[in-house]
Parts: structure tokens; sequence; C-alpha cells
């Protein structure tokens, strides 16, 4: 999780690649939190907040979204300027609809998370577990945390997940994860790490 943090504090662009999903946004400036789990068990994440007017393409979650203790399925939202200017789900679109639809904060990302949990194998429907899944990333929806320094303000929080495997994190064109499996350079050499 620190080695995720070293490459997203030094970052800039993040581009996301994978199944229906190709996404760019800015995190320069922006500190990431480990999230080790000192306030939020287990631990096995690492998060920042994109800038809010960043966020440039599409991403499809092929984890259920779930708000209300409602499922949101096979979600697909598309960013012009940092603001979801698209979308639709195969299950309770109106929900997605009407979230979206909360306030003028709720169309824009407030979290950009990486799941490191290799100990998490299944969707468990608690956000609390399956946002840390190894070799999975989301993204929030609505308010931003500030220990990130987002800005952005919403009523509303809503982490969605996407599976990396196969997928490619990109920062600032140099590889962080394909498949699930990190690359993270430190000074001259090459380090790969996977819990698998």
């Amino acid at each position: 999780m620190e080695k995720v943090k070293a490459v997203l504090d030094k970052g800039d662009v993040v581009h996301l690649e994978g199944s229906e999903t190709d996404l760019t946004m800015s995190i320069r400036g922006r500190n990431a939190v480990v999230g080790d789990a000192t306030h939020n068990v287990p631990g096995g994440e690492t998060y920042t907040a994109p800038l809010e007017d960043s966020a440039e393409g599409k991403i499809y979650f092929d984890f259920p979204g779930i708000i209300y203790g409602r499922e949101v399925r096979d979600i697909r939202l598309r960013f012009e300027k940092g603001e979801v200017i698209d979308y639709s789900a195969t299950k309770n679109e109106n929900l997605l609809k009407a979230m979206l639809e909360t306030d003028g904060g709720s169309r824009r990302i407030g979290e950009f998370g990486v799941g490191t949990n290799y100990g998490i194998t299944r969707f468990t429907r608690n956000i609390l577990f399956d946002e840390k899944i190894g070799g999975t990333i989301h993204l929030a929806v609505g308010r931003a945390y500030k220990e990130c320094g987002g800005q952005n303000e919403s009523a509303i929080h809503w982490d969605m997940i996407k599976t990396m495997k196969p997928g490619r994190i990109i920062v600032d064109s140099k590889l962080m994860q394909k498949d699930g499996v990190f690359f993270v350079r430190q000074t001259v050499k090459l380090l790969i790490f996977s819990c698998n």
C-alpha cells in the first residue's frame, strides 16, 4: 500500500484500461492515503481524490454497485470534463439516475482507490471488504475526502468497484498494475509484487 501511495503521490495522469474501460483523470497535487485498518477494517486499499474536472472517457463496473441495500448492475459511466454525461445499468438504472442527480457534485469523482488485499477473494456486498479486493479499483461519485486534498462536495459518496483482471493501471505513461499484478518502480530497479 505504501508503494502504491508513493506512485500516486508523485503522479499526474492516471489511465485505466480494461473491459469497456478507457478512462483518464489527474491526481496532480493530491495526497494518497493508505487504508491500513487504523480506522477502516479490514485494511487493504490506497486511495486519493482526482481533480474535479479531469475525468475523461468511459468505465464499466462489473461488480454490482450497492446503495441503500439495493443492487445496481452493469454500471457504465461516460465522463467529460470531470462530469458524468452518460450512464446506464442493466438493473435499477432509475436508482443510478437518482443518485447521479442528487446534487451538483454527485456526477463527479470524489475518490479513486486501488484494492490491495488479496486475502479477500469474493464479493460480499459489504463495501468495507469489497473495495479492498486485490486486483480491483473503485471510484466513488460524490463527496471527496479532504485528507486527499479533494474539493468535490456532495451529499453522497458511492463506491463502485471494477476488477482489473484483465486491465491496466497506468500512471504518467508508466505501468503500475497489469491484470492484478503491481509493477512499482523505485530508483533504478523494478519491483514486482503480487500476493496471489
